[in-house]
């Protein structure tokens, strides 16, 4: 669906301008985007997109003239999943009280890699908005 393909490019375009341009108090952006609301409700339009991405490819033309039925487009799906993983995991560790526990550990190693991340889903975007048809982007 076509519908899928620009809402995972554009997910995908904010949340790594998001984490690329952000620090983990989120002090650097304008209001409107900085907004913890923002955060959670792109996180969880970026998680889904990704999933939803997985189940319906965008077809290309050499594809369904062999009727080959194929996983999805790769690379923005994990991106998409990625960058929901990170703004949630981000609002959530910014309301905890006690930051000592697994989860906090694995995340604080995550949020580590925010600007290489946001870099990445940046050019994500940019590559599967170009190259829309090709399965493993």
């Amino acid at each position: 669906m076509i519908q899928l393909y620009v809402l995972s490019i554009l997910c995908c375009g904010i949340s790594g301008f998001i984490l690329f341009t952000g620090n983990d108090e989120g002090n650097d952006l304008p209001s409107p985007v900085n907004t913890p609301t923002s955060h959670l409700v792109l996180g969880i339009i970026s998680a889904v997109t990704g999933i939803l991405k997985l189940l319906s490819p965008l077809p290309s033309s050499m594809n369904a003239a062999r009727g080959i039925i194929i996983l999805g487009d790769l690379i923005p799906c994990a991106a998409g999943i990625v960058a929901g993983l990170i703004l949630i995991f981000g609002l959530y560790r910014r309301d905890i009280s006690a930051k000592d526990g697994e989860l906090d550990r694995i995340g604080t190693k995550l949020l580590v890699f925010r600007k290489p991340i946001g870099i990445a889903l940046m050019c994500a975007a940019l590559v599967h908005f170009i190259f829309g048809e090709l399965l493993f982007l």
